[in-house]
């Protein structure tokens, strides 16, 4: 479903990604895992259109897409779910999620995905009119997966989506990209949460220093000595 070859992309004069080469298939769940400052967050915003890349191809459906607009990109039926919610703090939860419906893709099926959130999220019903800023965390990363939902995407990338959260919501956040998973969503996770993602995940990716070093089915690299060492404190 999306195929990235050989990206570079720089901030000036420092180099962010590094010939990153890695396959997205259609349905399944790919996990993105490494450290802080490893790249992972680089490479969102690369696929969305949020960075052009200065070499590489990111191929999704068969069409080159680096460097393209993020609205465009947006309406191809990639969705993001950015790290740290960017929910409207100022606007109701029912406005942010009007917000997530107003690409062209989406608009026809708005109300239909309207229900499907609210089924998902029966807290958001019940607080339609509060301000989003006045949310819990686990309630705003309920409300900013389900501004994406609204969207209509057929790829959802998820960056960082336990961060700042309790374990019991964490795993509820989880539980929920599960879901989205088994209803035919391709979904990317990018965690610093190592094996969390990696339990999850059919095929993942580690990022070291914007580099791809090891890749392969979440299940091989939970139980690599490199990762266990590295990231799991094993």
């Amino acid at each position: 479903m999306l195929r990235i070859e050989n990206l570079d992309v720089f901030y000036g004069d420092a180099q962010a990604l590094d010939s990153v080469s890695l396959e997205i298939p259609q349905g399944s769940i790919v996990a993105i895992v490494g450290a802080n400052g490893a790249g992972k967050t680089s490479l969102i915003r690369t696929i969305a259109g949020m960075h052009r890349p200065a070499r590489g191809t990111v191929n999704y459906k068969g069409q080159d897409i680096a460097g393209w607009p993020s609205h465009k990109v947006c309406d191809l039926g990639i969705g993001q779910v950015a790290e740290g919610r960017q929910v409207f703090p100022s606007l109701s939860i029912a406005e942010n999620l009007s917000m997530g419906a107003m690409l062209p893709r989406a608009r026809a099926a708005r109300d239909r995905n309207l229900e499907r959130v609210y089924a998902m999220f029966p807290l958001l019903v019940e607080r339609r009119a509060q301000a989003a800023g006045t949310l819990s965390g686990g309630e705003q990363q309920m409300l900013a997966i389900g501004r994406c939902l609204m969207g209509a995407p057929d790829l959802v990338m998820f960056d960082e989506p336990s961060l700042g959260l309790a374990p019991a919501i964490v795993q509820q956040v989880l539980k929920t990209v599960r879901e989205l998973n088994r209803e035919g969503l391709t979904c990317v996770l990018v965690e610093q949460n190592v094996a969390v993602s990696l339990k999850l995940a059919s095929q993942a990716y580690v990022l070291e220093n914007g580099r791809v070093t090891l890749s392969g089915t979440g299940e091989a690299l939970l139980g690599d000595d490199r990762v266990r060492q590295a990231y799991l404190g094993m």
